[in-house]
């Protein structure tokens, strides 16, 4: 593994916050006191991956998304309240939206459907994408410090320190999820 991670982990950190987001971005980062990982590379790549990603959700929602949702009325009267606490809570979404696990794919469709400006959520995201790097890669150099954690500890744990770090990320998602349907007063449910 360690050999992998000196020749492609900071590929292997683009396209895994690119398809997942956390996860990726924690493991490399606490791998960086052992020297596999640069701090500011991993946060580079960790927030060029989760950008890339954000960026093709949001330009998939802006050119099809209303078209998508105006032939399908019941998703669409299921996502109005979404977009009605969009509309309200703007400024506070684009910039913690990152850190809302479990609506990796949702939020940037929606913010494509909304009326904001594509320079303003360039803006939003690079700012917002950042600062979630920045976060989240301290929040894992700090527990890769406190643990010892080294390319042989996560190969041999790798199962259980994905299962922890998704655990933790899916109960926050499901806690900031419970806070907004309260806040909405409309209960989310998944088809």
């Amino acid at each position: 593994m360690e050999d992998f991670l000196h020749q492609y982990g900071y590929i292997a950190l683009t396209l895994g916050t690119f398809f997942e987001g956390e996860t990726a971005i924690l493991i490399a980062s606490s791998l960086v006191h052992s020297g596999l990982f640069k701090g500011p590379y991993t946060v580079f790549f960790g927030f060029f991956g989760s950008f890339v990603s954000d960026w093709l959700y949001f330009i998939i929602g802006r050119l099809n998304g209303k078209y998508f949702i105006e032939k399908r009325p019941k998703m669409k009267e299921r996502l109005r309240p979404t977009q009605e606490f969009f509309k309200t809570h703007r400024l506070q979404i684009l910039f913690t939206y990152r850190f809302l696990y479990g609506f990796r794919v949702l939020l940037p469709l929606l913010i494509g459907m909304s009326d904001i400006k594509t320079i303003q959520f360039l803006g939003y995201s690079i700012a917002a994408g950042l600062f979630w790097a920045s976060t989240v890669g301290a929040i894992g150099y700090v527990t890769g410090l406190f643990f010892e954690v080294t390319p042989a500890t996560i190969e041999t744990n790798f199962l259980f320190i994905v299962l922890g770090f998704s655990c933790v990320g899916l109960s926050v998602g499901y806690l900031v999820k419970r806070l907004a349907e309260k806040k909405i007063g409309v209960r989310v449910s998944h088809p």
